[in-house]
């Protein structure tokens, strides 16, 4: 066929480039896919992106924490080089980030959810963003056309968005990136009315390290504190840092009938909900504040710690529930309407997230749970169905790789690596045998230290300093637990002086430093000062 002129022929070209549909859920732990671990919940829907394309089992994150983490993926770079070390601040949008570089390369771009960033973000056609944490019920958003409310559960509203753009406002003309991002299952963990009943009554498996007591530094001889000092003194512990009412669902009046004090983070999670919303959730939670009322004289801390772990996981696993519905609404979307062929689509959280292991919850250490992230991806034609990847992958990698697909050249400045070759299966040309970590939100909210860190396959070694100077040294293969701090083991010692030279390289590599760390630490403190 022949083209009457140049811009028909482009206009043909970015026709056929790859749609992008970019799926992202808040705090999701890669234990909480049964493509992953199938223990704890059943998620059909995400586990169809890995049986009809790729799971990473070595993805990663390089802060885990939820606005620095969205930062690295919208730029491909590093958070000491996008600026976006915490979540106190507002993103610097002088920063490039790939959907204005795709916007400008023909992309149609739209933007639904959670984005946490403390601005709008640029280089979309559309967005619908949630307002800070957002809500789980009835929530607020703010469009581009002006602020709104919306009636009904946000998961599902988030999907109603989505799908409404795709069916009525998209240029089927264009290609088009999505950016489909879930709220869920975010701290409080309010679950959707339809699953309320489902979940409140199940019991799921205990962490092997549940109760641990975060003793690390056993071998050596080496005059230390047996214990990991930056362990010990975080604060999100299942068994005195969650809350009965926040977390747990107690009512203020149950604590009182029972003499309990608990003067933080006193909320009503119905506040937002309408009488219909309001009905079911006490239809739910008076049993369960009754059978507490019950139970509560006769626990000890290790009955109460399991009790909590127990109604934290009915109340989380329930919202992932519904994500996983939705993400099923909006694939079948795509496959109806011929939409699948010519799609890329990515799963994934903006970090992991602890589900009672070392009996905490949240993210934020570069130990395994939070610094894991889920990764699913398919691309029909691309990638070969069912395959597993363990090549070491991190969400610094997202931006160069949606502009490759795109036909887009990277700027000079991204830091991450396209994925494109092992999603092809061209994986000999990839050469990373290490990934980069660093966490600066200190002292902040769960008292998590600062701390920097290299990981390889087999091992990660670990830098908690600002108040403190430990190191800590893990064997990924052997203990997978990470319950055995062999930095100080003479044993060891070649393979520290092998992993502190690895990491002084990507230090390097990414443009780290000392001074760096002691201008974030001015600046953060500064912050604080101001808050």
């Amino acid at each position: 066929m022949a083209f009457s002129s140049c811009a028909e022929r482009e206009k043909k070209q970015i026709k056929s480039k790859p749609n992008i549909v970019f799926i992202m859920s808040d705090d999701h732990g890669y234990q909480a896919i049964s493509a992953y671990n199938d223990q704890l919940i059943q998620t059909p829907n995400i586990d169809r992106i890995a049986k009809e394309g790729m799971l990473f089992t070595n993805a990663s994150v390089t802060n885990s924490i939820c606005a620095p983490s969205r930062a690295v993926i919208l730029t491909g770079k590093h958070s000491h080089m996008n600026g976006k070390i915490d979540n106190l601040s507002a993103f610097d949008t002088t920063n490039v980030t790939f959907p204005q570089l795709l916007q400008k390369a023909g992309y149609q771009t739209a933007m639904f959810g959670k984005l946490h960033f403390g601005n709008n973000p640029k280089g979309f056609d559309e967005f619908k963003i949630l307002p800070g944490q957002g809500s789980y019920y009835n929530p607020d958003f703010i469009t581009n056309k002006g602020d709104t409310t919306v009636v009904g559960y946000v998961t599902d509203i988030i999907t109603d968005l989505s799908i409404d753009w795709l069916d009525h406002r998209r240029d089927p003309e264009k290609p088009f990136l999505l950016m489909y991002l879930h709220k869920a299952p975010h701290r409080a963990w309010l679950p959707a009315q339809r699953y309320l009943q489902e979940f409140a009554g199940k019991t799921f498996p205990l962490p092997e390290t549940l109760f641990d007591d975060y003793k690390r530094n056993t071998t050596g001889g080496v005059d230390i504190s047996p214990y990991s000092l930056a362990s010990q003194s975080a604060e999100m512990g299942i068994k005195k840092h969650m809350t009965l009412v926040y977390d747990n669902k107690i009512y203020t009046e149950t604590l009182e009938d029972l003499g309990i004090k608990e003067p933080y983070m006193q909320s009503d999670p119905t506040e937002r909900m309408n009488s219909e919303q309001r009905i079911a959730w006490k239809k739910t939670y008076d049993p369960i504040n009754q059978a507490f009322k019950e139970a509560y004289p006769t626990m000890d801390d290790s009955t109460l710690t399991v009790w909590k772990y127990q109604r934290y996981l009915q109340d989380y696993l329930a919202t992932i529930a519904s994500v996983d519905e939705n993400v099923g609404r909006l694939l079948d979307y795509l496959d109806k309407n011929q939409l699948s062929e010519n799609t890329i689509v990515v799963y994934t959280s903006d970090q992991g997230f602890y589900l009672g292991e070392h009996g905490w919850f949240d993210k934020r250490f570069m130990y395994e749970e939070s610094f894991k992230t889920p990764l699913l991806i398919k691309w029909p034609f691309k990638i070969t169905p069912g395959i597993t990847e363990d090549q070491m992958v991190q969400n610094l990698d997202f931006a160069q790789t949606f502009l490759e697909i795109a036909g887009v050249e990277a700027p000079k400045d991204m830091q991450g690596k396209s994925l494109v070759p092992i999603l092809t299966g061209e994986d000999e040309h990839w050469d990373r045998d290490a990934v980069y970590y660093h966490y600066y939100e200190y002292p902040a909210e769960h008292s998590v230290k600062r701390h920097y860190g290299v990981a390889t396959k087999e091992y990660k070694l670990i830098h908690f300093y600002y108040d403190i100077d430990q190191w800590e040294l893990y064997d990924r293969i052997n203990d997978p637990n990470e319950l055995h701090n062999l930095y100080y083991d003479p044993a060891y010692s070649d393979v520290v002086e092998m992993m502190t030279t690895k990491l002084k390289e990507v230090r390097a590599k990414y443009k780290d430093s000392p001074e760096n760390d002691q201008r974030f630490i001015e600046s953060y403190n500064q912050k604080i000062e101001n808050k």
